[in-house]
């Protein structure tokens, strides 16, 4: 079977530094150490082989609808709602909780340019770490 490997997952940004060094803060991935303030385009990767990088490139219109592609993101460690309030602290907002009595379910936030991201329960939640 032949597939196309994902290289890099690709965000529009007003402001690429800032929306990357938020996005580092939530996935863990380095920022390139060329990459600076005020560059056009800021690639974040991890050290993981065949995991895509994240890049965020400098357009001149601010987001205007919801995404049609967003990441679900699943802490390794700790619970979903302290990586819900970490992530609200670094400047995202809650769009949209999901969470349920039992604790299932998830909360939709919007990075700091609005880009929606979904927290979903971290792996020990789930039984899985």
């Amino acid at each position: 079977m032949y597939y196309n490997p994902v290289r890099h997952i690709t965000f529009d940004a007003l402001d690429p530094y800032k929306v990357a060094e938020f996005w580092a803060s939530v996935t863990g991935y380095t920022m390139q150490e060329d990459d600076v303030e005020g560059d056009p385009e800021i690639l974040l990767t991890t050290d993981q082989p065949g995991v895509p990088g994240l890049l965020f490139i400098r357009v001149p219109d601010a987001k205007s609808v919801k995404n049609r592609v967003h990441l679900d993101i699943s802490p390794p460690t700790g619970t979903r709602d302290e990586t819900v309030e970490r992530l609200v602290g670094l400047g995202a907002r809650v769009l949209d909780d999901q969470r349920r009595p039992d604790g299932t379910g998830w909360v939709v936030l919007a990075d700091p340019e609005g880009n929606e991201l979904c927290i979903e329960r971290s792996a020990p939640e789930r039984g899985q770490g």
